[in-house]
């Protein structure tokens, strides 16, 4: 029998969120007994159609709807685009329809993270927008709870919605370690939801 593993799923532009996808990924890993396997969408033409290979250059693979099927638990991220979530996975979720009828998806963990270019630029709107599909599809959206203590202590990006990250108006301030500690609970959540661990 294969390894169960969530689904650290995400778009990225400038780069933050792909490390916030990484970090996430190395949160799961850290529990044990269960694997991160991160994908990646292509990004969309102004025609919302696909407009890269079916392989990418480089990064993680893109997405499947076999890997969405047969995750254990989801981990969703995009960058903010004014409090949404960015065009390109919001495409990919709305092709997911085979997979709604099926009911694959039902009560399986899922969470959310995003960047943001501006302090208050959205991130919670954007975690809230994530969440919507998966509703839809019957997952149990987990957030980070206030017992992580970074949530109290935050001046950038950290909600009780899920992971964020101030990237800055040039998209180059780095991750900081209150940031990263909350991606790698996020991922540490998810791995004991998806595994059913009450630990």
């Amino acid at each position: 029998m294969s390894t169960p593993y969530v689904l650290v799923l995400y778009y990225s532009r400038s780069g933050a969120t792909a490390q916030m996808a990484q970090l996430v990924a190395r949160g799961v890993q850290q529990h044990g007994g269960i694997e991160a396997r991160l994908r990646t969408v292509p990004a969309i033409s102004a025609n919302s159609e696909q407009t890269e290979d079916d392989i990418p250059a480089q990064g993680p693979l893109y997405c499947d709807l076999d890997d969405l099927r047969d995750c254990a638990g989801l981990v969703l991220g995009s960058p903010t685009r004014f409090g949404n979530m960015a065009a390109p996975l919001k495409y990919f979720i709305d092709q997911t329809s085979s997979l709604w009828l099926s009911g694959a998806l039902i009560d399986k963990p899922a969470a959310v993270f995003t960047s943001t270019s501006s302090l208050h630029g959205g991130q919670e709107t954007t975690l809230l927008s994530m969440m919507l599909p998966l509703l839809h599809h019957g997952m149990l959206v987990a957030g980070l709870p206030y017992s992580e203590s970074g949530l109290a202590s935050a001046q950038s990006g950290g909600t009780p919605y899920g992971a964020s990250h101030w990237a800055g108006p040039d998209n180059n301030r780095p991750i900081d370690n209150n940031e990263a500690s909350l991606c790698l609970a996020l991922g540490k959540r998810m791995a004991r939801l998806a595994l059913g661990d009450k630990s």
